[in-house]
């Protein structure tokens, strides 16, 4: 009797002790399989570096390369809280530009710049009423062109005629008065590029404020961003 009394106790801790065991095993285990279960967090990937080439070389003749045709997804939101502007995304599915506006909508001032910050053009309100003007200065490594690289103006009630200067070239901008609806049209009337409402692929029309940009071939990228960038300052979107 003495001895069951004096094993006893050992005996219930032994027990005790497996009985953790196992249930720290069973927990380790179904912690490991939700783990595994768990999808990875997706991330952005960055776009390769790449530069586009002006739509008019300083002598006035067209860029021997034309480029290729590209879709862009441009969200009109800022990526800085509290901040008004626009992000661009590439066909990948990653920013390529942005716009960070920190002040009121349709500012006098906004910069376009690339994904790391870099910016890349300076767009100014040059007047007021229905004389106003929009300019846009490209910018470079060795700082800010001297002259303006492209002008702006209304047109009518829903148009707006583009400027290219240095070398004359012009584009209309036909229904620029609707914010996701619109088309950029050279001077012999042929669709340059066009944005409309982002469509998935299921065929689903995201908001307003999601848009598709189609840019043709032949037509500088930048300088269309530019223009949707002009075009939303004067609906105020941004």
């Amino acid at each position: 009797m003495w001895v069951t009394s004096h094993w006893f106790p050992t005996l219930l801790t032994i027990s005790l002790q497996r009985c953790s065991l196992q249930v720290a095993t069973d927990s380790s285990r179904s912690s490991n399989q939700l783990c595994s279960s768990t999808p990875p967090m997706a991330k952005i990937q960055p776009l390769p570096a790449a530069s586009s080439p002006p739509s008019c070389s300083p002598s006035g003749d067209e860029p021997q390369i034309l480029q290729k045709q590209a879709a862009y997804t441009v969200w009109m939101k800022s990526l800085v809280f509290n901040g008004n502007g626009c992000t661009v995304y590439g066909a990948d599915g990653g920013v390529a530009f942005r716009v960070d506006n920190y002040g009121c909508r349709g500012g006098p001032e906004v910069f376009f710049m690339d994904r790391a910050g870099k910016t890349l053009i300076r767009i100014q309100r040059k007047s007021f009423g229905m004389f106003r003007r929009w300019e846009a200065c490209r910018y470079f490594d060795d700082g800010e062109e001297t002259r303006p690289w492209f002008s702006v103006q209304k047109a009518g009630k829903n148009g707006a005629a583009v400027r290219i200067h240095g070398c004359g070239r012009t584009f209309t901008i036909d229904g620029c008065a609707r914010k996701s609806d619109y088309k950029i049209t050279g001077a012999d009337g042929a669709v340059a590029a066009a944005i409309g409402r982002k469509q998935t692929a299921s065929g689903v029309v995201l908001g307003e404020d999601v848009l598709a940009l189609t840019v043709g071939s032949g037509m500088d990228h930048l300088l269309a961003l530019g223009l949707v960038v002009i075009c939303g300052l004067m609906n105020r979107c941004l």
